[in-house]
């Protein structure tokens, strides 16, 4: 008896607690103006009133299944929870107590705290959190307001996911997308694929694989991105901007181009103070300066670039193994920098530049462009210019100071003061060997012609020796400090193995330029009653 008594007590147990939860999920009538129907079919009119579990249910009026345990509900209808954050309203909804399952049509509202969902078709199911829009919906909430053709907002992880004719607008940016992930609470928008977003300056900011914008804090992330103002362009194939601090950063294949200088420097990591206009660049660097006729090419491992309202504080830095080329000029230092204000190239520690056939080198060079070619080159200390001629002979001379002067690129003279040297190899018709030239002048010109040297012209009392050339040895054919350095050369070979450009087109599809006005397509039925009336008129 005991065994029996305590079996028939645990088959008492489950019983009551499967009535239990049945009455759990069944909806109840709370009140109405008037009740018609019997069990099985009830028609709620006027202020209906449902229970559901902690959830009471209004409208104007109701259909209710009570063995299906469902209730069709009209007019003004608002799901609001005891315990659940969420409310909403609708003109019409539908909702099933055993799967908890409200299907809401017509000025949908749905609110969860301080985001609100507003829409036209939204399906939400209370046991999951998760509610889905299908036809067009809006989400406001105290920062940005954001449209979609579908979305799903599951409401206990505060995520919402938006897909087709995504538009996210606030006071500072509007941003459009196909695919877009918006965290509530940190107010977070993640997207894939094309992303295009211009601020309220105009500044537009583009990413091709997606982006991650935190909308507060205004901090973005661009996957093969660019960001694009008045005055630069900025790419990295990771690129990260910090409004606030109006600061950027890439890495992978970035680029800042300078629109006003006409400049572009390239490399695999940058920084950019957009407010300071200051620029760094690391990883095999390079910069193209665009001229109307021609480009300069420089490359090095980290580049520094400073733009300013005032012309004698924009510069160009670059250092550790500096190589340059335009048009006939090529070059290498360890150090360099380029003054925008007045177009001059500075070269430091142990500079070289090659125009045509010749060779200089100095402490330091000084490089003046003027009408976008090359006009002067001061050389301070130590300078020393070498000239191949038509037979290798190399010409040479050497002094204290020098300055190069250059006509559509090609070197004119050379002007020594101080402590000047000649060794001059003189040729006969380009072809035979007369003799060399070895002077000592304090200052002295040297003249070129096509790149050769033509003649030189000695200031202040010059010594020359003459050497014939059956009496010439290899000692005598070298000023001390000579050394030819053509293997040293840039080549753009040079240049484009140490880094090529990428290629890249400029995100020609953009979904601004869709528009946002659709002219639909007639329908089958409006085709066939248009070729009637055509027919028929034509009959009359």
């Amino acid at each position: 008896m005991i065994k029996n008594s305590g079996i028939i007590f645990l088959l008492f147990l489950l019983f009551s607690s499967t009535v239990f939860s049945q009455q759990e999920t069944m909806l109840e009538i709370q009140k109405a103006d008037r009740l018609i129907g019997s069990s099985g079919f009830q028609r709620l009119l006027g202020n209906a009133v449902m229970r559901h579990q902690n959830s009471l249910i209004y409208c104007d009026s109701a259909y209710f299944y009570e063995e299906e345990n469902m209730a069709k509900l009209f007019g003004n209808v608002r799901i609001v929870d005891q315990k659940d954050p969420v409310t909403t309203s609708s003109r019409y909804a539908e909702y099933d107590g055993n799967t908890r399952i409200a299907k809401l049509r017509n000025n949908v509202v749905f609110k969860n705290e301080s985001t609100t969902l507003y829409t036209e078709f939204l399906d939400y199911n209370r046991e999951t959190g998760i509610a889905n829009y299908f036809n067009n919906g809006k989400v406001v909430d105290t920062t940005n307001v954001l449209t979609s053709s579908n979305g799903i907002y599951e409401t206990t992880i505060e995520k919402i996911t938006f897909t087709e004719n995504v538009i996210l607008v606030n006071p500072d940016y509007t941003l459009k997308t196909n695919f877009l992930i918006y965290q509530t609470i940190p107010k977070t928008a993640e997207t894939v694929g094309l992303t295009n977003i211009v601020s309220a300056e105009g500044n537009k900011l583009n990413a091709q694989k997606g982006s991650y914008y935190n909308t507060e804090n205004k901090l973005f992330r661009f996957y093969d991105g660019e960001v694009e103002t008045e005055t630069s362009l900025v790419y990295a194939e990771n690129l990260f901007y910090d409004e606030n601090k109006q600061y950027y950063e890439g890495r992978g294949d970035v680029s800042v181009f300078n629109k006003e200088r006409e400049i572009e420097i390239f490399g695999e990591e940058g920084k950019y103070w957009e407010d300071r206009k200051y620029s760094q660049v690391y990883g095999n660097a390079l910069v193209q300066k665009y001229f109307e006729l021609d480009t300069m090419f420089m490359i090095a491992d980290t580049l520094i670039s400073q733009d300013s309202e005032l012309e004698t504080e924009r510069f160009l830095q670059a250092f550790y193994n500096v190589r340059l080329i335009k048009s006939e000029l090529a070059g290498r230092a360890d150090s360099l920098t380029y003054i925008y204000s007045d177009s001059t190239i500075h070269l430091y520690q142990d500079p070289v530049i090659w125009n045509d056939k010749s060779q200089i080198t100095a402490d330091s060079i000084r490089i003046l462009i003027a009408n976008e070619e090359l006009d002067k080159v001061f050389l301070t200390q130590r300078a020393f210019n070498v000239t191949k001629d038509t037979l290798g002979n190399f010409n040479q001379l050497k002094g204290r100071k020098m300055v190069g002067t250059f006509n559509e690129g090609e070197i004119q003279r050379l002007d020594v003061t101080g402590n000047g040297e000649s060794l001059y190899f003189n040729l006969l018709n380009d072809s035979t060997l007369r003799g060399v030239n070895k002077s000592v002048c304090a200052n002295m010109i040297m003249f070129f012609e096509e790149g050769n040297v033509h003649k030189i012209n000695y200031l202040i009392k010059p010594e020359g020796q003459f050497t014939p050339p059956h009496l010439l040895k290899e000692e005598n054919k070298q000023l001390e400090g000579f050394t030819w350095r053509e293997e040293e050369k840039p080549t753009m070979e040079m240049i484009y193995a140490w880094r090529t450009p990428r290629t890249r087109k400029r995100f020609n599809e953009n979904l601004f330029n869709i528009p946002d006005i659709i002219i639909p397509l007639p329908t089958d039925n409006e085709i066939q009653k248009s070729i009637n009336e055509r027919l028929k008129n034509k009959n009359k």
